[in-house]
């Protein structure tokens, strides 16, 4: 900086001394601070305010920032106990301060009934295009249709920042009763939908109603699609709006849909109508699932009858074939394949192709490879399965790779098939470890960004939840893969690693490994390992798809934690490890790496030492792992085993926990094997 800038500016920064906001024990050693900063090698831009300048300098003073952090929360506890005169004074110190503006928002929420719309227009326009002014805009303009004020709705109301389907109808309901004759038009997109409502879209489905805008023909197309989307509570009541043979027909679809073996009274089906088309493949196809060898006489016999489209046809014998052979009906699946001209559902190819797997029916598996599309060929699980394939048929043409020329493409790849790949060939791995740093400039404005600030003074306070808001709102909002790149940079900094991995993945970025799988919590990690004689490989590995390391993640299902425990089974491994244990210690990183590296534990001496019998058990349960290997009589092969795995996520689940095993060796400085040999040589 030119010195006469550095004088312009130090001249300006003396001045601060009169700013209102610096408490006054703080102003002369901020001033001095800043002033020697300046003098020297300051980067600060001399349209900085002293606001930002400050704000600046409270993030670079751990003491100061430590003492805004316990004023937060002091302030926020009083908020919340509705001691004003406490909270005024914690608040009043904290001018400059990243989460200042979460009280204010938290205080203004406890007033809003009373339409305070001057505090939200202020709010408003201090804090424009922010996660809580968008929160804020959104709870008012709930309070304003409440109170039915509909032009002030629509003064504060901006489809394009409110992204609601109640605030939606709220606005059509506005328009109309400030007399806007084209809203009711708008309607029945809204209205004409396979799934129920919000009820703030009663309002206005009532006034469309009203207006005669509600038709027979609009009724049937949402009955269908209701029915199209299994629900049967919204297609029943519907129904009750229908009349004459539209009303005949949605009785008979809803009686097919509880009742599907009544397809069997073929007399009451005779009509040739594209309804009753829709009919009788709704009712075949739910027939199969209990008893498809029946479905398959009855859908030959409508099939003599009726004129069905091809593409009803082939989904209906498609879904014929998959469930001939969920019920073992090999051989009749097979012989309803052979005359289908192509198959083409990747699901129901897909399932035939396992079944073809379970039974290593090695032509049948060839066979039904070249039915799927071109791309799902060429994929890395179908061109193993393919090298497979070829390899026990010995297959050989000149128009034909051989399986090793498929092995050694897939050995240059970074993946569960391609570590199998390179088990087949003998060959080392291939990592693809290429590290990514984006242009300074992105970095600096995403560690300067408000929201940043603000997402980890919230983290830092132990406010994940608004946190993790904080971030998801900013990151949305990038426009470029970089910004992405250099917000995980700054998450694998602050140790936030679940959002680094989060954040490479926006980015699509998989090829920087240290910051995709990071050597989190590795003390906790390291220590559970020894304790346990497990491997820390594992263990990071099951902590890296449980969570991604998200230390308060919490499944629909209830599983909690980094490792993802469900209570129930950290009860259980806790009292018989005798340790002390509480649910919400599953949310503390120590306690759960150490339950879950016990229960881990546990699984392999259960399954003699196998990962991929105790990733399975983890995942899905102990039981059915025992269930699965009971009906395969353990008698195929670890690949075959892992492919076959009835659930899709237990699959993947499998696959990505030995894969990552080798990147976590990897990134700790070993090479380990995928599977050991014991694994590769025991069928399951």
């Amino acid at each position: 900086m030119p010195k006469r800038h550095r004088l312009k500016l130090y001249g300006a920064l003396c001045k601060l001394q009169r700013v209102a906001f610096i408490p006054q024990r703080l102003k002369q050693t901020f001033v001095i601070t800043l002033c020697a900063l300046t003098w020297s090698h300051s980067s600060i831009a001399l349209d900085t305010s002293p606001l930002e300048v400050y704000r600046d300098y409270i993030s670079t003073n751990p003491a100061l920032l430590d003492q805004h952090r316990r004023h937060y929360l002091s302030a926020r506890e009083a908020l919340r106990r509705g001691q004003m005169v406490n909270y005024r004074k914690y608040r009043d110190r904290l001018h400059g301060y990243a989460l200042t503006p979460y009280l204010d928002f938290f205080e203004l929420n406890r007033r809003l009934r009373r339409l305070p719309i001057d505090d939200v227009d202020k709010f408003l326009q201090t804090h424009p295009n922010t996660y809580l002014s968008s929160k804020l805009r959104q709870r008012w303009l709930h309070q304003l249709a409440q109170r039915s004020r509909w032009q002030d709705f629509l003064n504060y109301y901006d489809a394009s920042v409110v992204n609601s389907t109640s605030l939606q109808c709220q606005a059509l309901l506005a328009h109309h009763k400030t007399g806007d004759s084209d809203a009711l038009n708008q309607v029945t997109a809204l209205w004409n939908v396979e799934h129920s409502q919000p009820k703030e879209c009663d309002g206005i489905f009532k006034a469309w109603i009203s207006a005669g805008k509600r038709t027979q023909t609009l009724n049937w197309q949402r009955f269908n699609k209701a029915i199209d989307a299994g629900n049967r509570t919204l297609a029943r009541y519907l129904a009750k709006s229908l009349q004459g043979q539209q009303l005949v027909l949605a009785n008979l679809h809803l009686e097919i849909y509880s009742h599907p073996h009544r397809i069997r009274q073929r007399h009451r089906f005779q009509q040739q109508t594209p309804a009753m088309q829709k009919i009788i493949l709704h009712g075949i196809t739910r027939y199969a699932r209990h008893d498809p060898m029946t479905a398959l006489y009855e859908w030959r016999r409508y099939d003599a009858q009726q004129l069905f489209k091809d593409q009803q046809r082939l989904a209906t014998q498609q879904q014929l074939a998959m469930q001939l052979v969920k019920r073992g009906h090999q051989a009749s699946a097979d012989k309803l394949v052979s005359n289908i001209p192509q198959i083409t559902s990747d699901k129901v190819t897909e399932f035939l192709l396992r079944d073809a797997l379970k039974q290593q029916d090695w032509p049948k598996i060839y066979r039904y490879l070249q039915h799927l599309p071109a791309a799902e060929q060429h994929s890395e699980r179908w061109l193993y399965w393919q090298a497979r394939a070829l390899e026990k048929l010995q297959l050989a043409a000149p128009n034909l790779p051989t399986p090793t020329q498929i092995y050694t493409q897939l050995a240059m790849q970074r993946s569960f098939y391609s570590f199998l790949a390179a088990d087949k060939l003998g060959s080392n791995y291939q990592l693809s470890d290429h590290p990514v740093t984006p242009a300074r400039s992105v970095t600096l404005a995403i560690t300067n960004h408000p929201t940043t600030r603000r997402a980890r003074e919230l983290k830092a306070v132990n406010d994940q939840l608004n946190a993790n808001r904080e971030w998801r709102y900013m990151t949305s909002r990038f426009n470029s893969e970089e910004e992405h790149i250099a917000a995980a940079k700054l998450a694998h900094h602050w140790g936030w690693h679940h959002k680094t991995i989060t954040s490479m993945a926006s980015a699509k970025s998989w090829d920087d490994l240290r910051l995709r799988f990071p050597l989190a919590y590795n003390k906790q990690v390291f220590a559970a390992a020894q304790q346990q004689q497990v491997s820390p490989l594992l263990l990071f590995s099951i902590a890296r798809q449980e969570s991604a390391f998200a230390e308060t993640a919490a499944s629909p299902a209830g599983a909690m934690g980094l490792m993802q425990l469900m209570p129930k089974t950290a009860r259980y491994t806790a009292k018989k490890a005798g340790i002390k244990y509480r649910k919400s210690d599953l949310l503390k990183a120590d306690k759960n790496i150490q339950l879950g590296s016990v229960y881990i534990t546990e699984l392999l001496n259960r399954y003699q030492g196998n990962r991929i019998l105790a990733a399975a058990a983890y995942n899905a349960g102990p039981h059915r792992v025992d269930t699965w290997l009971k009906k395969s009589d353990k008698s195929l092969p670890h690949d075959i085993w892992i492919e076959t795995i009835p659930y899709k996520e237990t699959r993947k689940y499998v696959q990505n926990v030995l894969a990552y095993s080798v990147i976590y060796g990897y990134r700790t400085g070993t090479t380990p094997a995928m599977l050991s040999p014991s694994e590769l040589e025991k069928t399951l």
